[in-house]
């Protein structure tokens, strides 16, 4: 599994030129879901997401976490993190998890955080989505499953 989490002052994601989602400071997390991937591999990372202390205390210091800012979420399915580049020019999705079960995971991910966190946003899994945001910072970071 993994999370792709940007530190934003707002996002939105359309579907068909309407709005079905919009946040303002908070953290946009684009999430590619495999094949392998578990309710437990969830769990870990929404846990490591949520407690990231990346915004900005009073020192300037990366110190607070989403709580300590009243922060909001915008989760948006993206199978296409688990693009493989490594042969030719087109990327081959073999690695990115069946639909059924990726959204099923992707819906497991969205109850969790809404356990924890007052405003959670989400796209629509599988739509064409246009995703804007103002990056704040930049601040980007990647959680891979496989890499913790």
């Amino acid at each position: 599994m993994r999370f792709v989490i940007q530190r934003v002052k707002q996002a939105s994601v359309q579907v068909n030129g309407e709005s079905v989602g919009s946040i303002k400071k908070g953290y946009l997390v684009l999430i590619g879901v495999s094949d392998t991937d578990t309710e437990t591999v969830a769990d870990k990372l929404v846990k490591k997401m949520i407690g990231l202390r990346i915004f900005e205390d009073e020192n300037g210091k990366t110190n607070l976490s989403l709580a300590d800012v009243g922060g909001s979420l915008l989760l948006v399915s993206q199978f296409t993190l688990y693009a493989n580049c490594r042969k030719g020019n087109r990327p081959s999705f073999t690695e990115a998890g069946a639909p059924d079960r990726a959204e099923a995971l992707y819906r497991y991910i969205i109850d969790e955080c809404k356990k924890s966190v007052p405003e959670v946003q989400t796209g629509i899994f599988g739509a064409e989505m246009e995703v804007g945001l103002i990056n704040d910072g930049p601040f980007t970071i990647l959680l891979d499953s496989e890499k913790m």
